[in-house]
């Protein structure tokens, strides 16, 4: 036990299979590895962002292309599996982007209390996975 904190267990030798599984990793803790996940899953799916916004601007008949691989597939995907992958990209924007203007502003206004950092947290996590399924519900025509 830790003389600052009686009642708070001290961790010296982390053993991963005892120790990890009963760790709750705070809200900020869980903003920022989604951070990092969701820009790597952006940075591996550029060439399908590419793909998608060079199929959909280029005209009329590639936007009907475009259109028709939500609903009938492409290749060898399925349509559905085309949303999904759809709607996980719209989570990491939506994410990535959220959390880097709360690193923005908690650096620009030095605010790094605890208190902050996980009621912005939650913001954060509850703002993306929101527009998440609203932007979703439109993606998969609910309205």
């Amino acid at each position: 036990m830790s003389e600052l904190h009686p009642h708070k267990k001290e961790f010296r030798n982390i053993n991963a299979f005892v120790d990890l599984p009963n760790y709750r990793l705070p809200p900020a803790g869980w903003v920022s590895i989604l951070h990092r996940v969701s820009g790597a899953f952006m940075f591996l799916l550029l060439p399908l962002i590419i793909w998608m916004f060079d199929t959909s601007v280029s005209s009329e008949i590639s936007f009907l292309k475009f259109k028709s691989a939500f609903t009938s597939g492409l290749w060898i995907f399925p349509g559905f599996l085309i949303q999904l992958l759809s709607l996980g990209l719209i989570w990491a924007f939506l994410h990535h982007l959220i959390a880097g203007l709360r690193h923005l502003y908690m650096d620009a206004t030095h605010s790094v209390t605890k208190e902050f950092g996980r009621s912005s947290a939650i913001f954060v996590l509850t703002l993306s996975i929101g527009l998440t399924l609203v932007l979703g519900a439109k993606l998969f025509g609910l309205y």
